[in-house]
């Protein structure tokens, strides 16, 4: 999938998922050893762009994008602890803070907003997909744990 289709899919995935409520959601801290904590990264060279996710063991995250400007925004999710029987955990996420400019594809995400994606975590735990549902041919990014130095 090039970066173009990429984009569009994240930004169907952010249009579709800003119909769940904002209701009663509460952040679940996980496990220091959980494959998901960690910083990742995603790569759109055709845009000249990446975003990049850091998903800390209480709950949060913090994300940036780059290119012209920066997004950056800071939420709450809850990650399943282990995977389902089809290999995927589900992620839900809320934006709480940001700074209100473009990510990638040039949308912007609105505070409050929650997204539903489910995640395949490769066996060496260097990457993941990010899907919209528990099955393969809905995935639509690949992000790589980003190396400490």
């Amino acid at each position: 999938m090039n970066a173009l289709q990429t984009l569009s899919f994240l930004a169907a995935i952010t249009a579709s998922s800003m119909a769940f409520g904002q209701g009663d959601f509460a952040k679940t801290p996980l496990p220091t050893e959980h494959p998901l904590i960690g910083t990742w990264r995603i790569e759109l060279p055709d845009l000249k762009c990446f975003e990049e996710y850091e998903l800390h063991a209480d709950g949060t995250k913090s994300s940036r994008s780059s290119r012209s400007s920066e997004e950056r925004n800071e939420s709450e999710f809850r990650i399943s602890t282990a995977p389902s029987s089809r290999g995927f955990y589900k992620w839900t996420d809320k934006i709480v803070k940001g700074n209100g400019k473009p990510d990638c594809s040039g949308s912007k995400t609105e505070l409050g907003h929650i997204a539903v994606n489910y995640v395949r975590v490769h066996p060496s735990g260097d990457r993941f997909l990010l899907c919209e549902a528990e099955d393969m041919k809905s995935c639509f990014a690949e992000f790589n744990r980003k190396k400490v130095p």
